[in-house]
């Protein structure tokens, strides 16, 4: 790594820049980086991802000049007169169409500081169109875990999840896309004694160490929900002074469930009964159970009914408000948890603040001297529906949503319909494609600031290498747009971040007491109240986060995915594999993941694959009417028989021309893991 040589690479402890586990790492010389112990990964432990961070930082291909559109082309331009023509375009738009006819798109892959200051600048041009990729991955559990318990956040810490004596992982792959956290907390308590119960429609090496797999069809989590918390109610297995004391509705759940049939669940949730009542009671009559929850989970158009469907068992069985218990989202990017708190969202404000509540608007008002809009925003997946309609101009952060978004091939058709698009990014992606000025921006080994792990650990990143060519730290690129978009342009007049965190913690209750100086080398953990001594770790021990005592039990009823199957139509469904991370715009540049994991494959099971007359390692088409794919065919019996999967993160094949764009009606998340496709031969190769 020639370049990054000769920008001064230094060893700093920094925060991995890919999931959300939080592992510490620094530049260790011959292109790579190492995991040195941390908060989290205390030995230090990094998996292939982290170890590969730094082919990024310096490769051949990233942006280092600002990139202006003249007659349908790209041509390098200054600093000056390419932000120049960002904020002429974006004032124009705004003159002419409103605040509300621009969309922002933050990033969950960069830090505190600076989705603080673009959510603020969004606000402060009048607008709540601001929101990052939480939305395609966990706005369901958010939106159910807020409601209910009033935060939408893991409930407890890593460390007392070695504690447990039950762990339930629903809908995610810890062993692979959390593989730290899987093997220093989760397998320490498996092998401690606890059961762990896997349910998911794959088995994975998660599934390997799991003591039940209950192997669910997609869609039909609640159908096994319902049976699970049946299984507790007819059994006698409830915590009846947990239920008394801290929860309201059960007589309401009870009549709910009266005529529900344990085994008429199962098997419309293609699982055995037996099993399923095995799994139950393994749960209920743990000492401490823990809820461990992903993406198979979330991403569904029930994906917030799925979330309130496996709370319902939590506050059942009393496993809320201890240590080894609990509710326990796993975010998937490394400042995923963060976006959200510092106000990326088009809802609420920092700390989780509705836009509505005008005590919170009147805080904000107090520090910014402006206001922000009352009326929640778009969310990103409803203002990719309307581009060149509502939507008139995009701000895209760090992010690719012309890969990201579902039905991505409609997407891109709107992306060419607004009237202008800036794209801050490292390399031209399928996104910048579309834009109309595209900014350099700074990796994570070229920036310092904040991320906000999965268990709400928030810790420092510091620079570990200088920047390539003409780019700009992103932050800086932010203030900047600031400067020339908002009259108050001494609002956006920052001493560099740790000015940014000190404003935050003004207006962000859960992170008032926190301070650079605090964390340190360590972390402090929200919430964290200016009045404390230190953050909370685990929540709901003696109120719920909303303030009240008892939190209620919700009737859930099914319903059937958007995309329905029919004749000899499959199910596909997505996820990760553990040398991917989100677009592949920061992975497929690494020579390293590239060898490690090859080419994208299909997983279809082998009875499927006999009655369409497909091999192991044939070339197949998989295609609906959203869109058409081609890739090779993994026979196996991992995958069960009605569904196939593949990954999200390759440009070809784009699993996301795929997936459908229907909504969940509360958290707008799509339904990423249920898409009716038909898989077949190819008729001639030549033609497909």
């Amino acid at each position: 790594m020639s370049d990054n040589q000769d920008r001064n690479p230094r060893a700093e402890p920094t925060v991995c820049p890919y999931c959300g586990v939080g592992c510490t790492i620094e530049y260790a010389g011959n292109d790579k980086a190492t995991g040195t112990a941390g908060p989290v990964n205390t030995k230090g432990e990094v998996c292939p991802k982290g170890v590969a961070a730094f082919d990024v930082v310096a490769h051949e291909d990233r942006l280092t000049e600002p990139l202006v559109r003249e007659s349908g082309r790209f041509a390098t331009a200054s600093w000056e007169s390419a932000l120049s023509r960002v904020a002429d375009e974006l004032t124009g738009i705004i003159d002419k169409h409103g605040p509300d006819a621009v969309e922002f798109f933050a990033s969950s892959n960069c830090t505190n500081e600076e989705n603080y200051v673009f959510q603020k600048l969004a606000r402060m041009l009048g607008t709540n169109n601001v929101d990052n990729c939480a939305r395609l991955c966990h706005s369901s559990t958010v939106a159910a875990m807020s409601e209910r318990f009033g935060a939408g956040a893991m409930t407890n810490t890593l460390e007392d999840l070695t504690e447990t004596d039950c762990l339930l992982v629903t809908g995610a792959n810890p062993a692979e896309q959390h593989p730290v956290i899987f093997r220093s907390y989760f397998l320490p308590a498996v092998r401690n004694g606890a059961t762990l119960i896997h349910i998911d429609p794959r088995e994975t090496d998660t599934t390997d160490a799991a003591d039940i797999h209950l192997d669910v069809r997609p869609g039909y989590d609640i159908q096994l929900l319902n049976s699970m918390a049946k299984v507790v109610l007819e059994e006698g297995l409830v915590d009846e002074s947990f239920l008394e004391e801290r929860t309201t509705g059960a007589a309401e759940l009870t009549a709910h469930l009266d005529d529900a049939d344990v085994a008429s669940g199962a098997e419309a949730a293609g699982v055995d009964p037996d099993t399923v009542r095995e799994a139950s009671r393994a749960y209920a009559e743990a000492d401490r159970a823990a809820i461990v929850t992903g993406m198979g989970m979330s991403q569904h158009t029930s994906g917030t009914d799925n979330v309130h469907a496996l709370l319902n068992l939590a506050l059942l069985t009393g496993n809320v408000g201890r240590p080894g218990t609990g509710v326990n989202p796993l975010r998937g990017q490394n400042n995923v948890q963060g976006a959200g708190d510092v106000g990326a969202l088009p809802n609420v404000l920092p700390g989780y603040q509705p836009v509505a509540d005008p005590d919170a608007r009147q805080r904000i008002a107090d520090e910014w001297g402006v206001e922000p809009p009352s009326e929640p925003g778009l969310t990103e997946t409803t203002a990719t529906h309307q581009f060149g309609d509502e939507v008139r101009a995009a701000v895209v952060f760090g992010e690719n949503p012309a890969v990201t978004e579902p039905n991505v091939n409609s997407v891109r058709a709107g992306f060419d319909k607004l009237d202008f698009c800036v794209v801050i990014d490292l390399f031209e992606t399928a996104t910048t494609a579309h834009a109309n000025v595209v900014l350099p921006g700074s990796s994570w080994a070229e920036k310092a600031g904040t991320v906000t792990n999965t268990d709400r650990r928030v810790m420092r990143m510091r620079p570990n290498a200088d920047l390539p060519g003409n780019a700009r730290r992103d932050l800086d690129i932010l203030t900047a747009l600031g400067q020339r978009l908002v009259d108050q342009s001494d609002a956006f007049d920052y001493d560099g971040p740790e000015a940014v965190f000190e404003e935050l913690t003004r207006v962000n209750p859960l992170y008032a007491g926190m301070s650079y100086d605090g964390i340190d080398d360590g972390y402090q953990r929200w919430p964290f109240p200016a009045d404390a001594d230190s953050g909370t770790d685990v929540l709901h021990t003696e109120t719920f986060a909303s303030g009240d005592q008892t939190a209620p039990l919700l009737p859930v009823s099914p319903t059937p995915p958007a995309d329905a199957v029919s004749g000899e139509q499959l199910v596909l469904t997505t996820g990760r594999t553990i040398e991917h991370f989100n677009s592949g715009a920061l992975t497929r540049r690494s020579e390293r993941l590239m060898r490690m994991r090859g080419e994208d494959v299909l997983e279809i099971h082998p009875d499927d694959a006999a009655a369409r007359g497909i091999e192991d390692g044939d070339t197949v088409v998989v295609e609906n009417d959203r869109g058409r794919v081609t890739v090779s065919a993994a026979v196996t019996a991992s995958i069960r028989p009605g569904v196939v999967f593949c990954t999200f993160h390759y440009l070809d094949p784009l699993a996301n021309a795929l997936t459908g764009d229907a909504l969940d009606p509360v958290a707008e998340i799509p339904e990423y893991k249920h898409s009716a496709v038909q898989v077949r031969k190819p008729t001639a190769p030549d033609q497909e």
